[in-house]
């Protein structure tokens, strides 16, 4: 294990703080939608989720030597995806959370980033699952994550996919039992 204060552990660390605040943050819009009826599909792979990107981030202690230093042009990368990550935030607005919650009658999101893409936090998470450990030379330790991360993402779009069109399509189904039929 890296031996504090090593580049890996102040990347780790600040990487680490920035996910807790998003945590809590997702966690604060999660409870809000509960208490407005929102339902949440999937919750069996949250867990799984969470420990994937936790173990990912506390193994780079263990698998990069305390003594490497990052490439800077990596670590660079890694930071201006950062202004993405907050785009797709503020994009959602209190609708961000780390589960897939969704509230009855509401419309799909299509500002920001999601008028282009469908799941654009997911593409962003891919990046970051593979630049960090190659900013530190962690070949192996990238391609391993980002295969576990491509297994449980390929679930969770599954789910989430489900979850927006049955919604989708109740919303629809509502808004067409409100309007008067053609004539009246």
């Amino acid at each position: 294990m890296a031996e504090f204060p090593s580049p890996v552990w102040i990347v780790v660390l600040l990487v680490a703080l920035q996910r807790l605040a998003e945590l809590a943050h997702a966690e604060r819009n999660a409870r809000r939608l509960r208490r407005k009826g929102a339902q949440e599909y999937g919750a069996g792979h949250y867990p799984l989720l969470v420990l994937l990107h936790g173990a990912w981030l506390v193994g780079l202690l263990f698998a990069v030597p305390g003594s490497r230093w990052p490439d800077i042009w990596l670590i660079g990368l890694f930071i201006a995806l950062q202004p993405i990550r907050l785009w797709i935030i503020l994009s959602l607005g209190p609708f961000w959370t780390t589960r897939v919650l969704l509230l009855p009658k509401h419309e799909r999101i299509r500002s920001g980033p999601y008028r282009w893409f469908s799941h654009p936090n997911y593409m962003l998470v891919i990046l970051e699952i593979a630049i960090l450990p190659l900013a530190f030379g962690a070949w192996s330790y990238a391609a391993a994550f980002s295969l576990a991360n491509f297994v449980i993402l390929a679930h969770r779009v599954t789910i989430e996919n489900r979850a927006l069109k049955r919604h989708a399509d109740a919303t629809l189904c509502a808004g067409a039992q409100r309007k008067p039929a053609a004539g009246d």
